[in-house]
């Protein structure tokens, strides 16, 4: 990284904030974006939704899920100008760590099908590990 970049825990008052990076990066919107439901997560596991900040700015966010069998990575997004400097790569690497300490030995990661810059990262990644599962098939059902 060329920048310095500190990663931490989310706290309570940045939800808001979390919602306008994920629209400056681009991702998806869901139906679960809400700050009720990062209040849940931050309540449930704070130590899951991570954020990296420069001089007091996020510019990147991670969310993980751990239901004690299995972790899962979702939401990993990064401001457009801070991206290709390894801030993707370190909270990764960051949310592995929360994951070990919770005794996870494998871990998820949801892609939308046409999210090309998604796929390109994580194959990227496989270099740490990180492959495409082609025997998986998501189903979902929207309460």
């Amino acid at each position: 990284m060329a920048i310095n970049v500190s990663i931490r825990p989310c706290r309570q008052d940045e939800c808001p904030a979390i919602f306008e990076l994920w629209q400056a990066a681009g991702s998806i919107p869901s139906v679960t974006d809400s700050l009720r439901a990062l209040e849940l997560v931050l309540r449930h596991d704070a130590d899951l939704l991570l954020v990296a900040e420069t001089n007091g700015q996020i510019i990147g966010t991670i969310m993980g899920g751990w239901d004690g069998w299995r972790a899962n990575i979702y939401r990993l997004a990064v401001l457009p100008q801070f991206r290709r400097q390894g801030i993707g790569r370190a909270l990764v690497g960051e949310l592995e760590f929360h994951f070990r300490q919770k005794g996870a030995q494998k871990i998820s990661i949801l892609v939308e099908g046409n999210d090309e810059l998604a796929k390109v990262f994580w194959n990227a990644l496989g270099d740490t590990g990180y492959q495409c599962d082609p025997r998986i098939i998501r189903y979902t059902k929207t309460l």
